[in-house]
């Protein structure tokens, strides 16, 4: 039985992470084939996901959020997504809460945040946010979209792509140039509605995994944004991205183990059924090594999140920490998913199989929310400082 000894959470927590388990028995994994099969989730699991609380949980009371400032229960919400194995949802559903939902709490207007926050954690308004373009991924100082002073409004031109919730999203926080001279200096963000005229999305993308979850690209058009849809600052943009992206590789981190430790219980589970040569593979001497290498691995993997929740409770994952996160924890689950498929033979690349979706929805996360290269180099940087 795989198992690990973990301290960081009380009985409060465990009864939340109890509710949110049953949740997602009864309205994500019996769904989950057919959201894949139609490239995204439904609008209605938003709208459950909100009334059972599990949106924004950090919200303050004024906007009918729980005001949780506790960032395990965060942890929990996409460890136990993970867990089921359900890597679309474990990707979408906390990108609104802990990706998207912290630059309009800590940079929108009083306007933006009455606005925008209440359907938020509804479930009524789905959000993503654009930051990649066609011609800028990693290197954010590139993009190329902008942003004009018209005096009472904004006005937005340019594309994004690789949008996670794209599809879906009725709110999008937007960076765009507001003064192409002055690189990084000169990024501010948006919040762009989906009823904004010239805004339109393209179709859903053909991805090799996560087909559960709806990414496309964005275009903007003359999009007319007031001026009470600035984030913060003019060209403080990508201050905000630099300072909020720590959480976001945190969270991909935490995805990252929790998805892995879903293959590898599937896989203890399959080695003990599968017969070979007159015997159980699991009783063959490289399953067995390999099911230990996992296991030991995973346990590591499962202590060193664990502790880099609680250093975020305490405001202390800076972004070289929070690089190492995503760095070591998505080569983890790759390298994990990859030896589970091997211990399956050939059924372990039949979709049928869990472990099948799990090494196709793996591969990304070693790209997204920053390479792992660029991961290397933001580490680097600190020990050379």
């Amino acid at each position: 039985m795989y198992s690990v000894i973990r301290t960081i959470f009380n009985e409060e927590h465990e009864m939340f992470r109890q509710s949110l388990k049953d949740f997602i028995a009864k309205e994500i994994t019996p769904y989950n084939a057919e959201w894949e099969r139609n490239k995204m989730v439904s609008r209605e699991s938003w709208k459950k996901l909100g009334e059972n609380g599990f949106l924004c949980i950090q919200a303050p009371e004024q906007y009918g959020g729980l005001n949780i400032q506790d960032f395990r229960y965060n942890a929990i919400f996409v460890e136990e997504l993970g867990l089921s194995g359900c890597s679309g949802p474990a990707i979408g559903y906390p990108l609104h809460n802990d990706i998207v939902f912290p630059y309009i709490l800590h940079y929108g207007t009083e306007a933006a945040k009455a606005k925008y926050i209440p359907g938020m954690i509804s479930g009524d308004l789905i959000s993503a946010v654009a930051m990649t373009e066609p011609g800028a991924g990693s290197d954010l100082q590139a993009i190329r979209s902008t942003a004009v002073d018209k005096g009472d409004h904004y006005l937005i031109n340019g594309s994004k792509t690789f949008i996670t919730n794209g599809y879906l999203a009725d709110v999008v926080v937007v960076a765009a140039k507001t003064d192409p001279s002055q690189g990084a200096k000169g990024i501010s963000l948006f919040i762009v509605d989906k009823d904004m005229e010239g805004f339109s999305k393209g179709v859903p993308f053909e991805k090799v995994g996560l087909h559960a979850q709806d990414t496309c690209e964005l275009f903007f058009e003359d999009v007319k944004v007031p001026k009470e849809n600035l984030l913060g600052k003019v060209g403080e943009g990508f201050k905000y991205l630099m300072t909020e992206l720590a959480q976001e590789r945190l969270i991909v981190g935490l995805a990252a183990v929790a998805l892995a430790e879903s293959a590898f219980l599937s896989t203890l589970d399959y080695v003990q059924q599968r017969k070979a040569f007159g015997k159980s593979i699991s009783e063959f001497q490289n399953t067995r090594f390999k099911l230990a290498e996992m296991g030991a691995k995973l346990e590591q993997g499962r202590m060193y999140a664990d502790q880099l929740v609680m250093l975020h409770n305490d405001k202390k994952v800076d972004s070289a920490i929070a690089s190492s996160a995503k760095y070591l924890l998505t080569e983890l689950q790759c390298w994990v998913s990859d030896e589970c498929v091997q211990l399956h033979g050939g059924y372990g690349y039949m979709w049928e199989y869990p472990v099948a979706r799990a090494f196709a929805d793996a591969r990304v996360q070693r790209i997204y929310a920053g390479t792992n290269e660029i991961m290397k180099e933001l580490i680097v940087r600190k020990l050379l400082s």
